[in-house]
C-alpha cells in the first residue's frame, strides 16, 4: 500500500528548498534621486530598531550572548553579490546592505531568504534593508559602530547639475565618519575615472580620512573580492572595462 504523505508543519515547510529569485523580475532603472522624498520606515534612534527581524541569531536583550551589532555596511548594495561573498569570510560579523531601489532591495531580501533555507545555519549574518543612507545612517547606527564600509560602483550621476546626488560628498562624508570606528576602512570601486577622482579628492580633503596606500592592501583579503563580486563589477569585467580602487581609513578625532 502506498504511504500517505503527511503535510509539512510550518517549520518543515520553511526548510524546504527555495528557488533563488530571478533578476529579470526585479529589474529597475539604475538612477534614483537620493534627495527626493521617499516613503521609508526608520527608527528614531539606533536603540529603537529591532535587529532580530533581520538576523535570526540576534536578540535585543543586552544580557543575551547572541546580542551583536552590525559591523560592516555595504551602501548601495545592488543585488547583494558582495554580501553573499563576505558572509562566509566573516561568519562572526553582522553585515548589512542598504539599497534605495524598491525592486532591487526586495530581490536581495528574497535571495538571502532562499540561501538560508537551502543552506541551514549559513548566511544568517547578512541582511538587507531598503533605506536612504544619505539621510538615515545615524538613525540606525551608533557613533563609531561600523568597522568596514563599502561603495561598489556607485551611481556616477554624470551631469554636473546632479553631482550633488553623488553618494560621496562633503556632507555625507561627515555622516559616514560619525558611524565609523577609528581606523575603520572605507572601500570604493568604480569603472568611471571621473567619479574615482571625485571620491579620492573628497575623502582626501576631509579631515577625518586618509587614503590607504596600495602597498598596504596586499594582505587585505577583502580587496580581491571587490572587483567582481557585484553584478555591476561582473558586467565591467565582461566589457573589459577599467576598475579604479581606493581605500580610506577613518582617522582619530582631532584633539580640541
Amino acid at each position: 500500500m502506498e504511504k500517505t504523505k503527511r503535510p509539512l508543519n510550518e517549520d518543515e515547510a520553511d526548510k524546504q528548498e527555495l528557488s533563488l529569485p530571478q533578476k529579470k523580475y526585479y529589474r529597475q532603472r539604475a538612477h534614483s534621486n537620493p534627495i527626493a522624498d521617499h516613503d521609508f520606515d526608520y527608527p528614531s534612534c539606533p536603540e529603537a530598531y529591532d535587529w532580530s527581524t533581520l538576523y535570526p541569531d540576534v536578540t535585543n536583550t543586552e544580557s543575551n550572548i547572541y546580542n551583536k551589532r552590525v559591523e560592516m555596511l555595504d551602501i548601495g548594495c545592488g543585488y547583494g553579490g558582495l554580501l553573499v561573498t563576505l558572509s562566509p569570510m566573516f561568519p562572526d560579523s553582522m553585515i548589512l546592505g542598504m539599497e534605495i531601489r524598491v525592486k532591487v532591495s526586495q530581490y536581495v531580501i528574497e535571495r538571502i531568504k532562499a540561501l538560508r533555507a537551502n543552506q541551514p545555519n549559513c548566511y544568517n549574518n547578512i541582511a538587507c534593508i531598503r533605506t536612504n543612507a544619505i539621510k538615515y545612517l545615524p538613525n540606525f547606527f551608533k557613533k563609531g559602530q561600523i568597522n568596514k564600509m563599502f561603495f561598489l560602483y556607485p551611481d556616477p550621476h554624470f551631469k554636473k547639475s546632479k553631482h550633488k546626488w553623488r553618494i560621496i560628498n562633503d556632507t555625507t562624508l561627515s555622516e559616514y565618519a560619525y558611524v565609523l570606528a577609528e581606523e575603520a576602512l572605507v572601500y570604493t570601486v568604480t569603472d568611471v575615472k571621473d567619479l574615482h577622482e571625485w571620491m579620492v579628492q573628497h575623502f582626501s580633503e576631509h579631515g577625518l580620512f586618509k587614503r590607504v596606500e596600495d602597498g598596504d592592501l596586499k594582505d587585505d583579503p577583502v580587496v580581491d573580492k571587490l572587483y567582481a563580486s557585484s553584478e555591476e563589477g561582473k558586467k565591467v569585467t565582461r566589457n573589459n572595462g577599467d576598475k579604479f580602487l581606493a581605500v580610506f581609513m577613518r582617522i582619530k578625532d582631532p584633539d580640541l
